[in-house]
């Protein structure tokens, strides 16, 4: 099934390349310290891409600080836990 999704991806994403490289109308981006003017297309793939890093980066730092919480707390419960060797087996297993 991973593999069907990673191949319906890659043909969405050679589509829109494919309809993208037709489309070289120039545009005037204004942005706020000067303008200019780009193709369509490379400006919608620059931000395109700059979307995907940025939302990258910031579910990657919240995943991480996540991350880092769940050992904080493996941590204090370990500390925490009794160490004698009449725990029952289950217990132990986990």
């Amino acid at each position: 099934m991973k593999i069907v999704k990673i191949i319906i991806m890659l043909a969405l994403f050679l589509i829109a390349l494919a309809l993208g490289s037709q489309n070289q109308e120039v545009v005037n981006f204004n942005y706020l310290i000067a303008q200019g003017n780009f193709h369509l297309s490379t400006l919608l793939g620059v931000i395109f891409v700059s979307g995907f890093v940025l939302a990258w980066a910031m579910f990657g730092g919240i995943h991480l600080r996540s991350q880092l919480q769940i050992r904080k707390l493996k941590k204090q419960v370990k500390k925490l836990s009794p160490t004698d060797d009449n725990q029952p087996e289950q217990v132990k297993a986990k």
